[in-house]
C-alpha cells in the first residue's frame, strides 16, 4: 500500500478525544510533531505531566507482535538505566489501543500509544563536540550490549528479512533506482551497492549478531539542555531488528555526519566510544566504510521514493537526505582507504587521550 495511504491524518479533536477517553487525561495543550510515516502529537495533561500521543501507520499496525515487542524493548531499556520513554496503560491497563478511523482512504486501523515525554534538545541542535560523539559511540552500543540479554517470547518477530532499512537489504534499493534517473547520484548509489555485493556480503557471516536499535539518528538522540554531552533520551524503536553490531555503529555515524560540518571527522570519535564497549573484528572493520555508504544510499534513495508519495511531508522525510547527497558524494571520492585512515587513527587517538584524562581526574580526587 502506498505509503499516503497507510499514514494516519486524525485531527486534533480526535486525538484528544483518544486521550481522554483511552487514558483518562484532560489535555491542556497539544501540537502535532514531525513524522516520517507515522503520526504525532505532543500532548500536555492537567492531571499528568507531557506525552506524546503516537499513532502508528496502518500497515505497521497490522504486526501488533512487533510493536509489542518495541514497547518490551524500550521497557527493558529503562529497567537498564538508559533513557528510554516509558508508555501509560489505558485505562483497561493495555499498553496500546487498536482504534479505527478514515483517513481518507477508507476505514483502516491503527494502533495507539501514550508515551511520556522526554525533555532536552535532538543531537542536531547539539554542538557536535568530539566527547558528544564518543557518547553516542558508547551509548549506542550500551544498549546493543543489553539487548544481548533480553529475553522474549516473541524476538523472532525481530527477524524483519524484508525490512528496507535492514541494512542486509542493500540491494533492494535496486528496485527503487528510477528515482534518480537523470542524477549523477544514480551511479554513486550503483557503485556503492556494487561494493556491498562484492565486500561485505562475504564477510557478513564473520559480523556479530545481536538486535539493534537500527536508527540511532540525530533526530532519536536526546542530550540535555544544560549538558550537551549528556545523552538524554532515546526515541523512536520503529525500526528495531535482529540485525550486526556493526550495522548499529555504521547508522549511528551516519547519522552524526549529516549534522557535523566536517562529517569525515565523526568516524573516528563515533567509533572510540563504540569500542570502549565492543571492539570490531577484522571483518567489521573492513566493512565500516561501505556500510556507512550504504545506509547514505539507503537515506537517500528511500526519501525519493517517500517524498514522491508524500509531497506535503517533503521538508521532514528529507532532513537527512539533503547534507546525505553531498556527504555521500564527497566520502565515494575521498575513497576506502582515506577515510578509514582518518576514522581509525583518529579513534586510536582519542581513546588514548581519553584514557589520560580519566586517569587525571581519579588522581586528582
Amino acid at each position: 500500500m502506498a505509503a499516503k495511504h497507510i499514514k494516519p491524518n486524525f485531527s486534533q479533536s480526535q486525538a484528544s478525544e483518544m486521550v481522554t477517553r483511552l487514558f483518562s487525561l484532560t489535555p491542556t495543550d497539544m501540537h502535532s510533531l514531525p513524522s516520517y510515516i507515522d503520526q504525532n502529537f505532543f500532548i500536555a495533561t492537567q492531571e499528568d505531566g507531557e506525552y506524546v500521543l503516537k499513532i502508528i501507520n496502518s500497515e505497521d499496525s497490522e504486526n501488533v507482535a512487533l510493536i509489542d515487542m518495541q514497547n518490551y524493548a524500550m521497557a527493558y531499556l529503562h529497567q537498564k538505566g538508559l533513557p528510554t520513554q516509558t508508555l501509560r496503560p489505558t485505562t483497561g491497563q493495555k499498553l496500546m489501543s487498536l482504534e479505527e478511523n478514515d483517513c481518507g482512504s477508507g476505514c483502516q486501523k491503527y494502533v495507539v500509544r501514550l508515551l511520556r515525554y522526554l525533555p532536552g534538545t535532538t543531537i542536531s541542535k547539539a554542538p557536535m563536540t568530539p566527547q558528544l560523539l564518543y557518547e553516542a559511540g558508547r551509548t549506542a552500543a550500551t544498549m546493543d550490549t543489553f539487548f544481548q540479554e533480553m529475553k522474549h517470547p516473541q524476538l523472532s518477530v525481530l527477524e524483519r528479512e524484508t525490512f528496507i532499512w535492514n541494512l542486509s537489504n542493500v540491494c533492494q534499493l535496486e528496485e527503487y533506482l528510477s528515482v534518480l534517473n537523470g542524477d549523477p547520484l544514480q551511479e554513486v548509489v550503483k557503485s556503492v551497492i556494487h561494493q556491498y555485493k562484492l565486500t561485505v556480503e562475504p564477510k557478513r557471516s564473520t559480523f556479530h549478531k545481536c538486535i539493534i536499535h537500527g536508527d540511532f539518528s540525530d533526530i532519536n538522540v536526546l542530550v540535555e539542555l544544560n549538558n550537551s554531552s549528556k545523552i538524554s533520551g532515546i526515541l523512536d524503536f520503529g525500526h528495531l531488528y535482529s540485525g550486526y553490531y556493526i550495522y548499529e555503529l555504521a547508522i549511528t555515524i551516519m547519522y552524526m555526519m549529516t549534522e557535523h560540518p566536517e562529517p569525515v571527522e565523526v568516524g573516528g570519535s563515533v567509533l572510540a566510544g563504540w569500542e570502549s564497549i565492543i571492539p570490531l573484528n577484522q571483518a567489521e572493520k573492513d566493512s565500516l566504510y561501505v556500510l556507512v555508504l550504504s545506509r547514505f544510499c539507503q537515506s537517500v534513495v528511500m526519501a525519493r521514493h517517500n517524498v514522491k508519495l508524500q509531497p506535503e511531508n517533503a521538508e521532514y522525510i528529507m532532513i537527512a537526505s539533503k547534507r546525505g547527497v553531498h556527504i555521500l558524494n564527497h566520502l565515494w571520492k575521498l575513497g576506502k582507504e582515506h577515510v578509514e585512515k582518518v576514522w581509525f587513527e583518529r579513534a586510536a587517538q582519542f581513546s588514548e587521550d581519553y584514557k589520560k584524562k580519566r586517569q587525571l581526574d581519579v588522581e586528582m580526587e
